[in-house]
């Protein structure tokens, strides 16, 4: 068991393995396909994202609503390769780990070697129990979306696998 604090420092994401078990404390970024539409969009239109990217971790998910009495909804894995074509961009600016579930293209496995960043998979199916690793959340931008506005999520022991390490091993090529 692996033990992850945000915000990322690079020793810890070149100890990771392909197939490690880790466990992320802290603070990660939520994001789905309408999202990140929009952060290109201002990135283009004013040069910058509505929250710093720099070593953080963007989890790819649209909770669904909050149960009274919980801290957050459902939280499933959104699939991956929805949100390619803006991944490589994400990571030239120093994103530093994805959480999702699915196959990369090449393109964005080479980006994620390059920019030594690493792509971990949440398990599908188990929304409700990573809902539970939830502490806090809080909309930070593009409310008008919905489950898809951006999220800063507190969370504890958030399980997830290395799927793709900085040195390019593959979990699911293995």
């Amino acid at each position: 068991m692996i033990q992850i604090q945000t915000p990322l420092k690079q020793d810890q994401l070149n100890s990771l393995k392909a197939g490690d078990l880790v466990f992320i404390t802290g603070t990660i970024y939520t994001a789905r396909d309408a999202a990140h539409k929009k952060m290109m969009e201002d990135f283009q239109m004013n040069g910058k994202l509505p929250f710093d990217i720099v070593n953080q971790i963007l989890y790819y998910v649209g909770p669904s609503p909050t149960p009274p009495n919980q801290t957050f909804g459902s939280a499933g894995p959104t699939t991956a390769s929805r949100m390619d074509v803006y991944t490589p961009k994400l990571l030239d600016m120093g994103l530093k780990m994805v959480v999702a579930k699915g196959y990369r293209s090449k393109e964005v496995i080479d980006s994620f070697i390059a920019n030594q960043s690493v792509y971990l998979v949440a398990i599908g199916g188990a929304g409700a129990m990573l809902g539970k690793c939830v502490k806090d959340s809080k909309i930070i931008a593009y409310e008008e979306l919905g489950p898809e506005a951006i999220y800063q999520l507190e969370v504890e022991n958030f399980p997830a696998i290395v799927c793709l390490d900085t040195l390019g091993n593959n979990a699911y090529i293995q």
